[in-house]
């Protein structure tokens, strides 16, 4: 699966988006669960190294009782509503000292789809086992890479070897216990593994993964400079329309805010404090209709952190082609697995 960058929409930029289908104005179809900031590996793709090193890092793991609040929310509001939770972001959620807990407990209590993106370092023999017994029902793995070398210089302090073998066994017992857990792999295309994207793909099929995801690289709204810089070139006058996020997700990060960008990585994004506030009523309130505002009609006077972005032009609106919540509606579709 390629997830290609969208070209502008014509007109002014408003036009054409909003709630419909999937996306609706009584609840978030996405539930983004960031909840560590701790991660294992130093990729050179991404801002983590960087962050680990500012003043907004402090080593946070989102407090348990927030993902509870969380999942009492979904389960009495996003039953019909919310597509999927997903557990991913800034950190790797398996590095939480409970977060298999949190992940047991979406899968046991939300009544919607539960995913898990990770790195899959420390995905050994027992976190496997447990994964898989949790009934989580997709796991989505970054690898990055077809050659150990090139591993080894993107994805800095892992081994594709020992990754490798994790997800191919992970790929064996979900089909030899019949598990509803589907496997899908991830590549970010970048200079270091362009020429790699068709051996990657081609292998992972190959070894039985649910799918393959060839993903373009951007700049984290921003955080990546370089990458930034790079972007707004490309798109030149291209004319500006809405990114998608505010009509679709919520995320919750380490620190126990609600956040409307998932990839936020200077507290930028922050809604309000999830302990004094609950998702339905910030989705419902003031903050998102002026966030939608403002991407409707281009002003972004009162919203810096998303006039700065260039990253809005690799969202894809549900009218635009082939996306992420495309693949997991088709899984949910296939295997009857929406609770």
């Amino acid at each position: 699966m390629t997830i290609p960058t969208p070209s502008a929409a014509a007109g002014s930029p408003g036009a054409g988006y909003g709630f419909a289908g999937r996306l609706t104005a009584d609840f978030p179809s996405q539930i983004l669960m960031d909840i560590t900031e701790v991660c294992n590996l130093a990729c050179t793709h991404c801002p983590h190294p960087a962050f680990a090193r500012s003043a907004h890092y402090a080593g946070r793991h989102l407090d348990p009782a927030l993902n509870e609040k969380m999942l009492e929310e979904v389960r009495q509001h996003g039953r019909g509503r919310t597509q999927y939770i997903r557990y991913a972001s800034n950190g790797e959620p398996l590095a939480h000292p409970d977060g298999y807990d949190m992940i047991q407990a979406a899968v046991d209590y939300s009544g919607v789809y539960v995913t898990l993106t990770t790195n899959g370092k420390i995905m050994d023999e027992k976190r496997t086992g447990r994964l898989l017994e949790s009934g989580v029902h997709l796991i989505d793995i970054s690898i990055d890479a077809y050659k150990p070398e090139t591993y080894a210089k993107i994805r800095v302090k892992g081994k594709l070897e020992v990754t490798r073998e994790n997800v191919l066994r992970l790929i064996r017992w979900a089909r030899e216990s019949k598990a509803k857990t589907k496997v899908v792999v991830s590549f970010v295309e970048q200079p270091q593994n362009t020429l790699e994207a068709a051996d990657f793909e081609r292998y992972w099929q190959d070894a039985g993964a649910d799918y393959v995801i060839i993903r373009r690289l951007h700049s984290c709204s921003g955080a990546v400079q370089e990458l930034a810089d790079m972007r707004r070139k490309s798109l030149g006058e291209t004319g500006r329309r809405p990114c998608l996020y505010p009509w679709e997700r919520v995320g919750i990060s380490a620190r126990g805010d609600l956040v409307f960008c998932p990839s936020d990585w200077v507290h930028g994004s922050v809604v309000a404090d999830y302990r004094q506030t609950s998702i339905r009523t910030e989705w419902q309130g003031g903050f998102y209709r002026a966030l939608r505002q403002a991407h409707l009609s281009n002003n972004y006077r009162q919203h810096a952190f998303c006039g700065n972005c260039p990253d809005w032009a690799s969202t894809r609106w549900p009218h635009e082609g082939r996306s992420y919540a495309d693949m997991v509606e088709k899984f949910i579709g296939e295997g009857g697995t929406q609770p």
